[in-house]
C-alpha cells in the first residue's frame, strides 16, 4: 500500500483529527520559536532578546544606543521598569490625546507618553495630562525621575535622559541627551525616594 492509499483509507472522522493534530503541532513550534524580528515583542522571545532588554550600563546614569535608553545599574528595579516602558512607545506617532484614554494607544501626546512610561514603574494607575502631571507626587527634582508638567507641555527626565515629544528626534515621544531650559510654568515633581 502505497503513502496515497493510506492516506485515503482514513475515515473522515480522523482525518479531521490528524489536520487539528498538525496544526496544534505548528501552533506549538511557532510559538516557542519567538517573534521573527527582534526587539520588544511583549510576547515570548529568545534569551538574547531577554538579555538585550534587561541589560544596564555600569553607574547612575542612563546612555543611548539605537535610540534606546539602557538603564543604569545603579538605578532602583522601579526606575528601570520605566525606562524600558518608555522604550516600548519611542517613536510611536504623535496623536493629540493619545494615551490617555488607555494606557496602550497607536500614537501618544506628551502627557499620554510620560503617563505610559510611569505606569511602567508601576507609579501611575491612570494616565493623566499635563496639568494632572504638573501636580503628580511631590514638589520638586527627583533622585532617579523628574516630571516636568505644565499646563501646554509635559515631559520627563529619567536617569540623566529626557523622554519628551518636543525637541527631540522624530514625530512622538523618544529620548534625548539634552536637556532642556526649564520656564517657571513647569512645575518639577517626584515620588517617593526616586
Amino acid at each position: 500500500m502505497n503513502d496515497m492509499t493510506t492516506f485515503a483509507a482514513v475515515r473522515p472522522g480522523r482525518l479531521t483529527a490528524l489536520i487539528a493534530v498538525f496544526a496544534a503541532i505548528a501552533l506549538c513550534a511557532a510559538l516557542t520559536a519567538g517573534p521573527a524580528r527582534g526587539g520588544d515583542s511583549g510576547g515570548l522571545g529568545t534569551k538574547a532578546e531577554s538579555s538585550k532588554r534587561n541589560a544596564t550600563v555600569p553607574g547612575s546614569k542612563a546612555k543611548l544606543k539605537n535610540g534606546r535608553a539602557i538603564p543604569p545599574e545603579a538605578a532602583p528595579p522601579r526606575v528601570r521598569k520605566v525606562i524600558r516602558a518608555a522604550n516600548k512607545i519611542r517613536n510611536k506617532p504623535y496623536r493629540y490625546g493619545g494615551g490617555h484614554a488607555s494606557f496602550r494607544d497607536s500614537g501618544y501626546d506628551c502627557s499620554g507618553a510620560v503617563s505610559y512610561a510611569l505606569r511602567g514603574g508601576k507609579l501611575l494607575r491612570s494616565p493623566l495630562d499635563s496639568n494632572g502631571l504638573a501636580g503628580w507626587g511631590k514638589r520638586g527634582k527627583g533622585k532617579w525621575i523628574t516630571v516636568y508638567g505644565a499646563s501646554s507641555h509635559a515631559y520627563m527626565v529619567v536617569a540623566g535622559l529626557r523622554f519628551d515629544t518636543a525637541m527631540t528626534s522624530g514625530d512622538g515621544p523618544s529620548w534625548s541627551k539634552s536637556l532642556r531650559s526649564v520656564s517657571e510654568n513647569y512645575k518639577k515633581r517626584h515620588k517617593g525616594n526616586l
